[in-house]
């Protein structure tokens, strides 16, 4: 029972602090969930037309994300940063840099357009089978 500085109980202001209790304890569980949700790594195709196939993988990113999974697309990150995929040792080092992602990620999600899989994506691929991590296909789910 909660007392007022008087020594009083006071049934009222107990209620709205037990009420303001439970609703933080509320948001901090919310918050804590979305800590919780597993990462999906993103494997689209990047090279050929760059500009067509970052629109498809934001568009991946989103359905990954409205499927309350948390959304990894290196390919959606490099390119922001100023690397190039036409300089061979920035290419193959933003590689070296999706490659150290996926493996900290709970899913690899492999997102083709008429099934085609690019080298760039089998290797994503070929790691995520070397570590073991769960792979999924779509081919329709998301239109380019």
């Amino acid at each position: 029972m909660y007392r007022n500085d008087k020594g009083y109980s006071d049934p009222t202001a107990g209620m709205a602090l037990s009420n303001v209790c439970r609703d933080v304890k509320r948001e901090r569980r919310h918050r804590n969930s979305i800590k919780q949700r597993p990462k999906v790594y993103i494997v689209s195709k990047f090279s050929g037309d760059i500009k067509s196939n970052m629109k498809y993988a934001a568009k991946c990113s989103r359905f990954v994300a409205k499927k309350r999974r948390i959304p990894i697309a290196s390919h959606l990150m490099y390119p922001v940063m100023g690397f190039r995929d036409s300089i061979a040792e920035e290419r193959e080092m933003c590689c070296m840099f999706g490659l150290a992602l996926l493996s900290v990620c709970d899913e690899v999600w492999c997102f083709t357009v008429n099934g085609e899989v690019s080298e760039g994506m089998q290797t994503e691929l070929d790691e995520a089978k070397h570590l073991k991590i769960p792979i999924k296909y779509f081919n329709s789910e998301v239109s380019k």
